[in-house]
């Protein structure tokens, strides 16, 4: 499946937007895109791309690899990988996060475990888990698709979605909806800025989100 590529310029601004404005814009609209569960394991990172989607599942008898396929992924894109939740195996290490940073990747997403911790963070390379665990993936399950529809705690995240992750955690994006949501993200982020800033002039915190509207900032208009 060949992804669209977004204009450089709008993944730009979703750089500078932090995901909980992201998730925020997402429920105006409807859309449920926040991925429960998956973390940071390096401090002080964040990614920002479209999504290079792997499926994997268990072995069977005849053993299949856990997949080469970085050398498929672009410079700036953000691996997703379906593990779906396991955490008795890991699908990514050491060799692949100084691969991945190599070749600039921007970051990695996996619904399940990594290891080798000790690597990734000494070369910083951004990775969202659900925890961390040793076994190796091999012989365990094997990579059997890339550039699919997948599922990331229970969202559905297609090739070419806009992924944002950072302290607050994971995001994605559907690209069919990354242009509304960067601006409403934009609209919200500024909104929460005046109410500081009212409320460092004398009103009350209840003063200033009331004239803002803050209470339905995130709210779904009704048709």
């Amino acid at each position: 499946m060949k992804i669209r590529r977004l204009p450089i310029e709008i993944i730009k601004e979703y750089k500078k937007l932090d995901t909980s404005s992201i998730t925020d814009a997402l429920d105006k609209q409807g859309i449920v895109g926040g991925l429960l569960g998956i973390k940071g394991v390096v401090n002080d990172t964040r990614a920002c791309g479209q999504a290079f989607t792997v499926h994997y599942v268990p072995c069977g008898i005849n053993k299949g690899t856990v997949g080469d396929f970085l050398d498929d992924v672009q410079e700036g894109d953000v691996v997703v990988i379906d593990n779906s939740g396991r955490e008795y195996c890991t699908v990514w290490g050491d060799i692949m996060s100084q691969v991945a940073k190599e070749k600039r990747i921007a970051g990695t997403v996996i619904d399940g475990v990594c290891r080798d911790v000790k690597t990734i963070r000494e070369i910083k390379y951004p990775i969202f888990t659900k925890g961390i665990y040793m076994m190796t993936g091999k012989d365990r399950v094997e990579a059997d698709a890339i550039n699919i529809p997948v599922g990331i705690s229970g969202v559905k995240v297609c090739p070419g979605d806009l992924i944002v992750a950072d302290e607050n955690g994971v995001v994605c994006i559907p690209i069919s909806s990354v242009k509304e949501t960067l601006e409403i993200a934009k609209s919200i982020e500024a909104t929460e800025v005046h109410i500081v800033n009212a409320v460092k002039g004398g009103k009350t915190l209840k003063e200033a989100r009331a004239e803002m509207g803050y209470h339905t900032l995130q709210t779904k208009a009704i048709d």
